[in-house]
């Protein structure tokens, strides 16, 4: 049986036993008391990874401390080993060389010290790199080339799985998984992903990411372990892993450091000891379910030691958790389903809806745009539609330019709001928070239905689908339905993507037109968001509420909106495109 099988075998064994990581690399390292010429010469000195190619003896000789103090899980020493990083030292070209001897030296070690009764496995480490890409340090597909290269490595050297750890950016997270499903594709077979963020003693992500977004915007990715290391010990831990949990579907760790460092005599110096550290994991394991724990930044192979020798005795309390399926901006999740309100969706960023919008493009204002964000965020909304198809103008660049400001700027997540799919992507690659793509419909085939699916499948996002096909828009209650169970079959059996990330737009047409046909537009929508709510119940609604209007003067538009509002609620409707502050009780 394959490696790979055994430890995932193990990871969901019904007995779901603890399973224990290795402790710090770079203190062990620094024990050593390594020269300039072990690292291969003074301009590689403090490379850690280079060693494996400059002095593989002293990286073994870690892995074999760990495994002898009983760790089931060794990482391999290649925390910094994307181009990226490497290109500091001028070793971007040895990326792939380094990444492969790094996983098959541990392996190695691993098949060593491996029994029957105790399979030991090797972790390909990923860290954070030097770069956030919500910072626009690096683009995001100059990051995810430079994580496909070292994830090829890792997976032809051996490793088992895969920890993508010390994660301060959810962009950059959505990066590095967006290269490691590519190689897999390659490869035509998976190993088990672990993602591994790391809080702050603030209480957030670098960035300023909440642990509740964090969960949102992963939920949907194909990982088996999420959890926190690094920064803090795991006493200011304990919050956030209460939160995994609670809410988390995917199996919790935690690898702390011996507590925060102190700065003695321009050392850090950590005072958790080995069985301090192992009262507070054994906490976790028995009251919250933890399933993997492990040793960051100051431990060592005693406190290793301490953690296997309990771990034995020692099984993850059962986990039910409840999951909120939400939106989120970089710092917070939005549920979908409010508790006393609609999922307001701010229109004001339209600039095929907004006159105001429409003029701050042409001036290039992004501040003025930025502000007219944050106004709807003041006015009650709970996301921003962001639209910037303006005809004449670069759509791509106008996306760049505006979500990159929005994303550090605005608390609230975002709906990417185009007729072109490159527009959508263009925001998915800046924003690291958990969209909305609106939308995607059949009024051009099934070509572009699946590309825009596709990109909510591969960024975690929602996707907002219009009732419209071949034939044009749906007019009749009994049409809309007919393609929504289309579009719903292709979404969730082809693509794989849950019910309750699909938001049907069964649309708002005018009734104020004067023609007779159109008199029954809005009864018809209604009628229809009814009839899907009830067939496919875990689905949800959004309309842009003001369409219907469209042409009357603005005292009367405020009565018919608000009006057709509260009936399309009573009939199901989760979410509205609507500016909150025209909108009357």
């Amino acid at each position: 049986m394959a490696t790979e099988s055994l430890f995932r075998q193990r990871l969901q064994h019904p007995d779901r036993p603890v399973i224990v990581f290795d402790g710090g690399m770079g203190t062990q390292l620094q024990a050593q008391n390594l020269t300039a010429e072990d690292f291969g010469g003074p301009q590689y000195e403090g490379c850690n990874e280079y060693l494996v190619l400059s002095k593989p003896e002293a990286i073994a000789k870690v892995h074999r401390a760990y495994l002898e103090a009983g760790a089931d899980v060794i990482e391999t020493d290649t925390f910094g080993g994307t181009a990226i990083v490497l290109d500091e030292y001028d070793l971007g070209p040895f990326a792939y060389e380094i990444n492969q001897k790094a996983a098959a030296l541990a392996k190695s070690l691993a098949q060593e010290f491996s029994t029957p009764e105790k399979p030991r496995f090797v972790a390909g480490s990923m860290g954070p790199g030097t770069k956030l890409p919500t910072l626009l340090h690096i683009d995001f597909d100059s990051m995810e080339r430079a994580y496909r290269e070292q994830v090829r490595g890792l997976y032809d050297g051996g490793a088992d799985l895969l920890i993508v750890e010390t994660c301060q950016d959810v962009l950059q997270i959505k990066s590095v998984l967006k290269a490691i499903e590519a190689v897999f594709a390659e490869k035509g077979d998976r190993l088990p992903i672990m993602v591994s963020v790391t809080v702050e003693s603030t209480g957030t992500l670098l960035v300023g990411s909440a642990i509740d977004a964090v969960v949102a915007i992963l939920e949907r990715y194909p990982i088996d372990i999420l959890g926190l290391n690094c920064a803090t010990g795991p006493d200011l831990m304990a919050e956030h892993i209460r939160y995994l949990s609670q809410h988390s579907p995917f199996a919790v760790s935690c690898i702390p450091n011996a507590g925060l460092p102190e700065n003695v005599g321009g050392q850090a110096v950590y005072r958790l000891t080995p069985d301090g550290l192992r009262d507070h994991l054994k906490v976790f394991v028995e009251e919250l379910g933890v399933q993997v724990i492990g040793g960051c930044c100051g431990t060592t192979p005693a406190h290793i030691r301490s953690l296997a020798a309990t771990a034995a005795q020692l099984r993850p309390k059962a986990r039910p958790y409840t999951y909120v399926p939400a939106a989120t901006s970089l710092y917070g999740s939005q549920p979908y389903e409010q508790d006393n309100s609609f999922l307001i969706v701010g229109e004001r960023l339209n600039a095929s809806g907004s006159k105001k919008c429409r003029d701050l493009l042409a001036a290039e204002d992004w501040d003025g745009l930025v502000a007219l964000g944050r106004g709807q965020e003041q006015e009650g909304a709970h996301v921003l539609d962001v639209n910037v198809d303006y005809v004449g103008r670069d759509g791509v660049r106008d996306m760049h330019a505006l979500v990159s400001r929005l994303v550090t700027n605005v608390t609230l997540p975002l709906m990417l709001d185009s007729t072109e799919w490159q527009k959508m992507e263009a925001g998915l690659k800046l924003a690291g928070g958990k969209c909305i793509l609106n939308s995607t419909n059949y009024e051009d085939g099934e070509e572009r239905f699946d590309t825009v699916l596709a990109l909510a499948k591969t960024h975690g996002a929602g996707i907002v689908i219009g009732t419209i096909d071949e034939e044009g828009m749906a007019r009749t209650a009994e049409k809309k339905l007919e393609i929504a169970r289309r579009a719903y079959r292709r979404a969730t059996e082809h693509f794989g993507l849950p019910g309750h990330e699909l938001f049907f737009d069964t649309l708002a047409l005018p009734i104020s037109t004067g023609i007779e046909e159109d008199r029954q537009n809005a009864a018809q929508t209604i009628e229809a968001i009814r009839r899907i709510k009830q067939e496919m119940p875990e689905c949800h609604h959004l309309l842009g509420i003001s369409n219907i209007s469209f042409g009357l003067n603005p005292a009367s538009r405020m009565v018919l909106n608000s009006v057709f509002l509260d009936e399309a609620r009573r009939a199901g409707l989760d979410a509205a495109i609507v500016h909150a502050s025209k909108i009357c009780p």
